[in-house]
């Protein structure tokens, strides 16, 4: 069989060089057409995606991982959904890996932000062709707009309630209490004054064509949120949710009293969340995702199999498993889409 050097070729796009979803070992700077998928228990991917890729780009990522001491195995370069660009993943045996710390996972995105792509190193990932679970934060996540600051804006207590939500920040408040607190302030709001934001709530770019695409792979759709029911339940349809889980405004007279029915969404209850559902569903923990972009998401994006950061706070992105850092959010499929032969 043939054999190829990256080096050798002019800089162009890699679809004249590699064949869609077929793995390529590599050794000694040659590629050459394998005719297995490398095992996913034996080692780690690493993903390169966003623009279109080019020779150059791609030599120039190899070296960064050559460097930072990982020792490519094999490469394949696939296309998860008609409306994404073609992305690379490359395969690196367990026995080829270098520490992997939240350092080395920045320096990683840093070389990539360089080629204006992104990249993620993925253990076992989930897949497509089988059945799964997304769990999604929603203000800021699914939708491009924090609830509760709307609210607030019309009800002209903005700077009231965005003064709690920096303690919060800030750990001086539990999230509970700040909740608590933020909500007080909106008593008296009438629900025909943010009806009009309810219907037209501005969802995250890509965020329905991701949903759309697992429901047809018979994946199980979630939100899990320290917002609103209020809003949620209109997520419902133009995502195709399967469930949401927030938190109960209380309504007298079309009105907000200012108080949370119930027991209140946090960051625990999240993680619990995806817990029950994995094990209602009878999925793999592998097989399940959560995402989001606050602090309030890390216990729930570690209790799943893959934790996504999407458009996430500093911190957020660090200790995620991977990172959808600018974007569509339908490049989640970048991260599930890897033909890495699971059956």
């Amino acid at each position: 069989m043939p054999t190829s050097s990256l080096v050798q070729l002019p800089d162009h796009d890699l679809s004249h060089i590699f064949t869609l979803a077929k793995w390529y070992q590599i050794e000694n700077g040659q590629y050459q057409l394998s005719e297995c998928a490398p095992d996913p228990q034996n080692g780690v991917f690493i993903t390169l995606f966003g623009e279109q890729l080019t020779t150059a780009k791609l030599q120039n990522f190899l070296a960064f991982l050559h460097d930072s001491e990982f020792l490519v195995s094999a490469i394949c370069q696939y296309h998860p959904h008609p409306a994404l660009p073609e992305a690379i993943v490359v395969y690196v045996n367990n026995q080829y890996i270098p520490t992997v710390t939240e350092q080395l996972k920045k320096e990683l995105r840093e070389a990539a932000h360089s080629l204006h792509l992104q990249a993620a190193i993925l253990v076992d990932p989930p897949t497509t062709a089988k059945p799964g679970l997304l769990v999604m934060d929603m203000d800021s996540t699914a939708i491009k707009i924090e609830c509760i600051d709307e609210i607030a804006r019309l009800a002209n207590v903005y700077d009231e309630v965005a003064q709690v939500t920096a303690q919060a920040m800030a750990g001086q408040l539990a999230f509970s209490e700040s909740l608590y607190q933020r909500v007080s302030k909106l008593e008296g709001v009438e629900l025909s004054l943010i009806q009009q934001l309810k219907e037209n709530l501005p969802l995250m770019e890509g965020v329905q064509t991701l949903c759309a695409h697992l429901k047809q792979h018979n994946w199980h759709l979630a939100i899990a949120s320290g917002g609103f029911t209020w809003f949620a339940e209109s997520l419902l349809e133009p995502l195709q949710l399967d469930g949401y889980y927030a938190n109960e405004l209380e309504i007298a007279d079309e009105r907000l009293t200012g108080k949370v029915l119930g027991e209140v969404v946090d960051a625990q209850k999240k993680a619990q969340i995806v817990a029950t559902l994995t094990e209602e569903l009878e999925l793999d923990k592998q097989q399940t995702v959560a995402m989001g972009d606050g602090a309030n998401d890390l216990i729930m994006m570690a209790q799943a199999g893959l934790g996504i950061a999407v458009h996430g706070k500093p911190k957020v992105v660090e200790q995620a498993d991977a990172a959808i850092c600018e974007g569509s959010l339908l490049q989640v499929l970048y991260l599930l889409g890897i033909p890495c032969g699971k059956k």
